[in-house]
């Protein structure tokens, strides 16, 4: 799994926010595929349909990420029929493969380019199934905003080239598609790119779509990015995406055909469902670490449509989410960014309190204060460690963004104070660290070496003490964000890279003309395999972890008459 708080990827996460920020806007690749990709205005599957009738079709999103969770999902998704049983263990229900198989955006992690797609995305499905047997399976697949931090280059050169991928198809020449189903339903792929923004050339080729539709026809809408939810949650104001490209697209290009709105980017299973029977679900199970299901909160959106099921319950969110408090043991390195940052402030405000014990605690806060106002560099450093965890606070703080980010970076700063000055006490207190005796043996000799010996033992102190405390007093901030604020959702889970707790969608339309909706959950994906032998139509790996799971529904299958 990406390690989100690992130093190195820190760096890398904050040049891309900054890049993609920055250029995203200016560099729109969907014109320059207007312009040069012709794409046909829709692809036709209304007349493919199994002996019994049935069309079938997948639907995956948030996929690139570890092997054990990646891998486990597409060796679902490739096997020729799944046996799914429901909660209580008594149904149970054969799905065969699906004709269509949708990736729903994000399609590996952390970022886009040839080398991360090829380890993280293509590996894991290739060896769950490579070649195919006709008909062969197709893929369409939508970018999410991790797919466009390169602008989209690497997508395009991978999903947008009628190569084969997997034993499967990949037939777009556009980030965005429209697939023509059996018995009048259609499924719409958007491209919402990194601004949340449906391009005027989409809009277009989507109204284009709409002439080709009867009154009656139904849509399967697929977004990157629940809106839905994020609105619920008040993370996004009016004029946002929301009310400007979903109900557009819905009220004016597809004139309320929509039955189902399905996304990803959120790395769980929710479904909501209206007094009309129109449902939005977030399955961003295929293969991401795991979201919380309690935050953002959504029990009622905007519509007024209300929550039917969560994949894990909220209870098991919150617990998960005390994870936190022991957060080292998952981020272990995270420890070097604050050991790091302890130090600093620490010599920013060397005093000599080494021979000062805690009975004199305010002779060293004098002291330590002398410091500072004789050097306000010092101070500059205290302001940037408050300001910057202020200012890094989650928007979903509201009016206590400010204070709890204050807070944060104050509680680092005293703990840097404390351990600080008991490194220093107990390097010249307690231990006495002296690497040059006089010559009787029984003093310590004055010089450089013996200052330079207790300088460097006392940082040691402080470095280790910064990287144990420091990850400790982080996790506590973000325990509390996620589970009394519901804010700070993307790093209290991103920091615990849970591979478990995967999900997709299986879908069936009848020979009635209603659709299906199986939801696949994974509960505890395996961690060791043994190889099958197997050819290449076949799992190269099966699970050999007595402690996975097997795949079941996550709820009763959900049936929408047409």
């Amino acid at each position: 799994m990406v390690r989100w708080l690992h130093p190195g990827q820190v760096l890398r996460t904050g040049l891309d926010a900054v890049v993609a920020t920055v250029f995203g806007a200016r560099a729109d690749h969907r014109l320059i595929e207007a312009v040069v990709r012709p794409q046909q205005p829709y692809f036709d599957y209304s007349e493919e349909t199994g002996a019994d009738g049935d069309f079938w079709l997948d639907y995956v999103s948030d996929i690139g990420d570890g092997w054990d969770s990646t891998y486990a999902v597409a060796r679902l998704l490739a096997l020729p029929e799944l046996r799914l049983p429901e909660e209580d263990g008594k149904t149970a229900h054969i799905t065969p493969r699906g004709r269509v198989l949708v990736f729903g955006g994000d399609e590996v992690y952390p970022g886009a380019s040839r080398e991360t797609y090829e380890e993280r995305t293509v590996q894991p499905y290739e060896a769950a199934m490579r070649r195919s047997q006709a008909p062969h399976p197709d893929l369409f697949v939508i970018p999410g905003n991790h797919d466009w931090y390169d602008g989209l280059s690497a997508f395009m050169r991978l999903f947008c080239a009628q190569r084969w991928l997997a034993g499967r198809r990949t037939r777009q020449s556009r980030s965005y598609f429209a697939l023509k189903l059996p018995k009048n339903w259609w499924l719409i792929g958007t491209d919402v790119q990194l601004n949340s923004d449906i391009d005027v050339p989409q809009v277009e080729y989507f109204r284009h779509v709409a002439e080709q539709m009867g009154p009656d026809d139904r849509v399967i809408l697929c977004n990157a990015e629940p809106a839905w939810v994020l609105a619920a949650a008040a993370r996004r104001h009016k004029g946002s995406y929301l009310e400007n490209n979903l109900e557009y697209l819905e009220e004016k290009v597809l004139g309320r055909r929509i039955a189902v709105f399905l996304a990803g980017d959120l790395h769980h299973y929710r479904r909501h469902e209206d007094d009309t029977g129109q449902h939005r679900i977030t399955a961003g199970g295929g293969g991401a670490f795991m979201h919380p299901t309690h935050a953002p909160a959504a029990p009622v959106l905007r519509d007024g449509s209300t929550l039917r099921k969560s994949f894990p319950d909220e209870s098991t969110s919150r617990k998960l989410a005390r994870k936190n408090l022991l957060l080292i043991r998952h981020s272990p390195l995270f420890g070097l960014i604050t050991g790091l940052w302890y130090l600093l402030l620490a010599l920013a405000a060397y005093a000599e309190v080494g021979s000062l014990g805690l009975s004199r605690l305010p002779e060293v806060v004098t002291a330590v204060a002398n410091s500072m106002v004789n050097r306000p560099w010092t101070l500059i450093l205290g302001m940037v460690t408050v300001g910057g965890l202020a200012a890094l606070a989650d928007a979903a703080l509201g009016k206590w963004r400010a204070l709890l980010g204050g807070l944060h970076g104050v509680a680092h700063i005293v703990a840097a104070f404390f351990i600080a000055w008991g490194a220093t006490w107990l390097t010249v207190s307690k231990l006495g660290v002296c690497p040059v005796l006089t010559p009787d043996g029984a003093h310590c000799a004055d010089g450089w070496l013996h200052l330079a010996g207790k300088f460097f033992f006392s940082s040691a102190l402080t470095f280790v003490g910064g990287f144990l405390v420091g990850p400790f007093i982080t996790g506590v901030y973000l325990w509390l964000s996620v589970n009394f604020f519901g804010a700070h959702s993307n790093e209290a889970f991103g920091s615990l890279a849970l591979p478990d707790w995967k999900n997709f969608l299986r879908m069936r339309i009848g020979k009635d003309g209603a659709l299906t909706i199986y939801p696949v959950g994974l509960e505890r994906v395996p961690r060791k395999w043994k190889p099958t032998g197997a050819g290449p139509m076949s799992p190269a790996f099966d699970p050999d972890d007595p402690d996975a799971t097997e795949p079941f529904l996550i709820e009763p299958p959900i049936r929408v008459c047409r």
